[in-house]
């Protein structure tokens, strides 16, 4: 059984730690450094990006991410969470990480009222789009997963997978299931 550590500063966090929950991993709510320990792997969450990087900063922890992205364990970037991973943020531009090789203009699809769902363009995935960011540049070394009318919506790069979408929200396991594999002893649901 997997020990996944999710960041749990501000935002949809609750939401990742029932899912993974559900596929039998331990869960770990991350709002220290020391709370990255012996992790297995971690989720960056959906909420509001600007806040998370204050809070990163406040509470110490850029370099003990730096570090845990550096280290090949697998990381999950939902919306706000991927935007604070990529190389370039636009529209407005602010500081990010540039853990996986993407350029993302902040809440493309609209504002809070004009969220939705919708299914990936291979028609089955499920999607949830909350003040999501749009993927506007991907670099040669990231692997595209899943597009929505041909933008990419679901990346990977080495350890690091992305989503400008919530996984979390829906029904279907198969995002988090990709990165982190199941727990013990757990009966998985089929993939919607």
């Amino acid at each position: 059984m997997a020990c996944i550590g999710v960041m749990s500063l501000q935002g949809g966090f609750a939401a990742h730690i029932a899912r993974l929950q559900e596929l039998g991993h331990r869960t770990v709510q991350v709002r220290t450094a020391e709370a990255l320990n012996g992790l297995d792997g971690l989720i960056l969450p959906g909420g509001e990006s600007t806040t998370h990087l204050k809070l990163i900063d406040r509470y110490h922890l850029r370099s003990s991410l730096e570090s845990f992205v550096a280290s090949g364990r697998p990381v999950l970037a939902t919306c706000a969470g991927l935007i604070l991973a990529a190389r370039q943020v636009t529209a407005p531009s602010q500081p990010s990480f540039g853990w996986i090789d993407i350029a993302v203009a902040r809440n493309a699809y609209g504002r809070q009222l004009d969220s939705f769902e919708s299914v990936a363009d291979e028609g089955e995935l499920p999607l949830v789009f909350i003040r999501a960011p749009r993927i506007v540049e991907v670099g040669k070394q990231v692997e595209v997963l899943a597009t929505l009318n041909g933008d990419p919506i679901l990346v990977r790069q080495d350890n690091f997978t992305g989503a400008t979408f919530h996984p979390e929200l829906t029904d279907d396991w198969r995002v988090h299931r990709q990165v982190f594999g199941e727990g013990c002893g757990v009966e998985l649901k089929p993939a919607a």
